[in-house]
């Protein structure tokens, strides 16, 4: 090959895979079954002290590599950061002649003593090497350069973002930046659970795999049980079983949770999300609020050390109270139209003035929801909870006590973003099943979001329920929240994607 010619992927791939059978040849093991490891790059840099002894084993992965003729230094990345070895081959032998054959990407296992190189740097010299993975195909490692004017520039850089979410296992790798983010995730959902569990909430497990779907607006993925011959559906939603459990007696019961919709996936929506839903007896909406502000307030704090937070430019305060704005009000403030008093043709007169396509919506419902999502929803930056929705938006929320027209209800929104939603639950089995049967008139009208009757959970509702305040919480909309990340893809690990096409 040329000088000038640059090693396309096959070509390095070809190259690892003839190291792999030169290194089968020399009798090194290239797929280790173990190596016991007693630290890392983070305890390493933290705790050695110039003059002390420190032996370490540690592993990883090696991201750079200088070789010096009998001599070479590398950069071995672990779980928790990268840390330099050098290894020496009057002092390892044979398994510096292994080392020739490994490459960036390889993962090995390295036992020596600590010290700091002349230029200050950190490191392990290397007294044993051994090799425990070999990788075969070529990491997409960004280089930087300095141009003549001062400046770095990084190019070979892995930042297509449809391949990084393919292949989240390089982009992991390559990006390690990025599983800060999903580190927070993890503790945001244990503070949410932890939050709960000090209320005495019981955490349950109900159906994946439903004969009926229902509890949100939601079209449903269909599959097939062949033992039974009959339709299933993956939920949408945990709401009508998790209120078969307060009808059944507890005293408030929670589920973290996947959910699927067949739905459009944009920034904002994964047909696979992660829930929370909460349900307490003898409360309402207004009691709910309150628990929202001080559990949000309890993550925050608990796992960022702060209620403040920079979002694209804008600063986010989470400390309660939130503010309380009419469903019904803000819609008429922004387009001067009272929801419930008019017609379905001012409606759609009033969405056509904002630039809503009205083709594919049929019902008063829909109509008035993207009104609301055009007009209102992008302005509500800090955290606001919205109240008190048109009746024929919530088939499963209790009337307004006082307000004709509305239902007992609230989203909260933070960014212009949509992250939980509460009611106070209707718990009339009467006025249930009029609701359900309005909705099945919508489905008829068009709507392919409308309830379904489950008639098991109207027989529960006549047992009776005990006067209900129940919480939804988007996790990965509040995760892109409280890391700043623009996509819902940037904090789920393998998020949905267009089938792959083949080159």
């Amino acid at each position: 090959m040329e000088n000038n010619v640059q090693p396309t992927v096959n070509d390095l791939i070809k190259r690892r895979h003839e190291e792999l059978d030169e290194l089968n040849k020399k009798g090194v093991e290239t797929f280790a079954y173990s190596f016991d490891v007693n630290s890392n790059s983070e305890i390493i840099k933290n705790t050695f002290i110039d003059g002390t002894e420190l032996n370490v084993s540690i592993a990883g992965r090696i991201m750079a590599i200088r070789r010096m003729g009998k001599a070479s230094f590398a950069h071995l990345q672990d779980d928790k950061g990268r840390i330099q070895i050098y290894l020496k081959k009057d002092e390892i032998g044979d398994s510096y002649d292994a080392f020739k054959l490994m490459d960036i990407g390889d993962i090995i296992g390295v036992e020596g003593f600590v010290f700091r190189t002349k230029t200050g740097e950190i490191s392990v010299h290397t007294r044993q090497l051994k090799l425990l993975s070999k990788s075969l195909q070529p990491l997409p490692i960004a280089k930087e350069v300095t141009d003549e004017q001062g400046n770095k520039v990084i190019f070979d850089q892995f930042a297509d973002k449809e391949l990084r979410y393919r292949r989240r296992y390089v982009d992991l790798i390559v990006n390690p930046e990025i599983k800060d983010v999903f580190i927070k995730r993890s503790k945001i959902i244990s503070s949410l659970r932890n939050y709960l569990d000090s209320k005495s909430y019981l955490e349950v497990e109900t159906p994946i795999l439903q004969p009926l779907y229902g509890g949100a607006a939601a079209r449903p993925f269909v599959t097939h049980h062949n033992t039974l011959d009959t339709e299933l559906y993956l939920r949408i939603a945990d709401e009508l079983y998790l209120k078969r459990l307060i009808v059944g007696g507890f005293n408030g019961v929670y589920e973290i949770s996947k959910d699927f919709r067949n739905e459009g996936m944009d920034k904002s929506h994964n047909p696979e999300f992660t829930m929370l839903e909460l349900y307490v007896p003898y409360k309402d909406y207004n009691w709910m609020m309150e628990l929202v502000e001080n559990m949000f307030e309890h993550v925050c704090k608990n796992v960022f050390n702060t209620l403040t937070f920079n979002i694209d430019g804008n600063e986010i305060n989470f400390k309660a109270p939130w503010k309380r704005l009419s469903m019904i009000e803000a819609i008429e403030q922004k387009t001067g139209v009272n929801v419930l008093k008019c017609s379905i043709d001012e409606l759609k007169s009033s969405a056509k003035k904002f630039g809503i396509e009205i083709a594919s919506i049929h019902t008063r419902a829909k109509f008035i929801d993207e009104l609301f999502s055009a007009t209102v929803e992008p302005e509500l930056i800090q955290p606001t909870f919205v109240i008190d929705y048109p009746l024929e938006l919530s088939p499963l929320a209790k009337k307004h006590r006082s307000k004709e027209g509305v239902v007992e209800r609230f989203e909260g929104y933070v960014f212009g973003r949509e992250i939980c939603n509460a009611f106070s639950e209707l718990n009339d089995p009467i006025d249930q099943r009029k609701r359900f049967e309005d909705q099945v008139k919508m489905k008829e009208e068009g709507d392919e979001e409308a309830h379904q009757i489950d008639e098991d959970f109207i027989r529960a509702l006549e047992f009776g329920m005990p006067p209900t305040a129940g919480l939804g919480v988007g996790i990965d909309r509040l995760v892109m929240l409280l890391t700043n990340q623009p996509s819902i893809r940037d904090v789920i690990f393998f998020p949905q994607m267009k089938p792959e096409v083949k080159s």
